[in-house]
């Protein structure tokens, strides 16, 4: 990387967002492996780890009680409850250690938090929101994942209605009704961005 690429890229965001089923963490994973420059704010989270997760990897996996005292000495950069004591935000810390190696961040976060982090960086984020093609669709996508109960499956398609209804307040929306061609929608609006 020269040092113009370097200085274009430093202090640049790029926010994926959507309802929960829509698709955004495999479409994150596939703008990694495409564009290895990005590297990816691990966000904090108070709810409790999951077998496959890894602390640091996969969240910071912080109490309520820990979180709360984050919150009031100011660390984090955006932050939300978005279930009773479930708490998820980004750390200032994380986009000091990435900017410090001159890369640009990517971020996986829920759509309140997405409109949060494009208000504080307004022409230096690129926000996207990954659109399911219909309820009916994000509905079976979060049955197949076989993680919810029947409650919980009612909450989620409550809060993704809610949801959709802010997807104007991003740069661009794909709809994901089609992996491949909204991976490779995403990854061409992050190549020009990054470039400018």
């Amino acid at each position: 990387m020269t040092d113009s690429d370097y200085n274009k890229k430093k202090g640049k965001l790029i926010v994926v967002s959507a309802p929960s089923g829509a698709g955004k963490t495999t479409i994150v994973h596939y703008l990694m492996k495409q564009l290895p420059e990005l590297e990816f704010s691990v966000s904090a989270c108070s709810r409790k780890k999951r077998p496959n997760e890894k602390n640091g990897t996969d969240y910071y996996f912080l109490t309520v009680e820990a979180f709360k005292q984050k919150i009031e000495k100011k660390e984090f950069i955006e932050w939300e409850e978005v279930y009773p004591y479930q708490y998820y935000g980004t750390l200032k810390s994380e986009l000091e250690r990435i900017w410090d190696k001159g890369h640009p961040v990517i971020f996986d976060v829920d759509v309140l938090g997405g409109i949060n982090i494009k208000k504080l960086y307004g022409k230096n984020c690129l926000a996207l929101f990954i659109m399911p093609p219909s309820i009916e669709e994000l509905k079976k996508r979060l049955v197949n994942r076989s993680t919810e109960t029947e409650d919980s499956l009612k909450k989620r398609l409550e809060r993704a209605r809610r949801e959709m209804s802010y997807a104007n307040s991003f740069d661009v929306i794909i709809i994901n009704d089609q992996l491949e061609k909204a991976q490779k929608q995403a990854e061409a609006e992050i190549r020009e961005f990054l470039e400018t």
